[in-house]
């Protein structure tokens, strides 16, 4: 039978033996429901046959996983490939990140629509068994590392790494204020804003628990550099937290005070979990030329 996407990994020398079951669930973090279809249909092999999943593996052993599709809520990518300047950062076999450029869309808002990132990297992969899987997103007037998945797959994992704080995000922002402490975490929960439908609210309409940790890089009068490290990933988070510790960042059309050629948030890198191998990768994303020099 073919398979539309196969996953294969060799257990690393120091892989404590452990029931294969626990290995998927556990250790890789593949959800119920694709263990279920890898053992009801016989679909994981063990050095290259079929073993239940109570069963136990250990260093060496070479796991494969194969999915037919119908396994995933979402199985096929519907971006529209579209051509355009596309940076990437780092690739491999199951993701990659790329660096968006301020002013172009994370994905489109409608089908059948062009010109976002998402499309450039559809067309990017174009050609390839590989396609392009929305992960995580960033607003329109953001730069920096952005992570897009390659196949549905690592999609639930990346979810679950970045939920739990394993991958980290770190942004760089030009504020109008000053941050008072210097550095610590500003724990606001956020809502919907109920007298505009863009924007977001601290202790808004069905607000939820939102944490940013922060720390102020330098200052020049009334202006300061912050970087700043996401915990949780709520819409405009780091706009609403920052606009509401009264230091906006300038160029924000929708929580700033300071008009700007363009917002000054950049992410600047990826503290990146990689799903199977679990190896740590840091990638960093230059910071712009037309970012204030500071």
């Amino acid at each position: 039978m073919e398979y539309r996407w196969q996953i294969e990994e060799r257990l690393p020398v120091d892989q404590e033996a452990t029931p294969l079951r626990h290995l998927l669930q556990r250790q890789w973090l593949l959800p119920k429901r694709l263990v279920h279809y890898l053992r009801s249909r016989r679909q994981v092999l063990v050095n290259g046959s079929y073993r239940p999943v109570s069963k136990t593996v250990a260093a060496g052993d070479v796991i494969t996983l194969n999915f037919s599709g119908d396994e995933f809520r979402t199985p096929d990518s519907s971006y529209l490939p579209d051509p355009g300047p596309l940076t990437v950062l780092y690739e491999n076999r199951d993701l990659l990140v790329v660096d968006k450029p301020a002013g172009i869309k994370s994905h489109p808002n409608q089908a059948g629509e062009v010109g976002t990132l998402m499309n450039r990297v559809a067309a990017y992969l174009e050609g390839t068994n590989d396609a392009a899987y929305m992960v995580h997103r960033l607003d329109q007037e953001t730069s920096g590392a952005m992570i897009v998945a390659k196949n549905p797959v690592v999609v639930p994992i990346l979810d679950r790494l970045i939920s739990t704080g394993e991958i980290h995000r770190d942004y760089l922002a030009l504020v109008a204020g000053v941050p008072n402490p210097a550095r610590g975490i500003w724990d606001l929960p956020l809502g919907q804003d109920p007298t505009d439908v863009r924007k977001r609210k601290v202790f808004g309409k069905n607000a939820q628990p939102a944490r940013t940790h922060y720390r102020t890089l330098a200052v020049n009068d009334d202006r300061a550099l912050v970087v700043l490290n996401l915990e949780t990933g709520r819409t405009h988070q780091l706009r609403v937290h920052l606009a509401a510790a009264g230091c906006p960042i300038v160029g924000d059309p929708l929580y700033g005070t300071v008009a700007a050629p363009r917002m000054y948030l950049h992410g600047v890198a990826q503290e990146l979990v990689l799903p199977f191998s679990l190896k740590r990768e840091r990638i960093v994303a230059k910071i712009p030329d037309d970012f204030p020099q500071f």
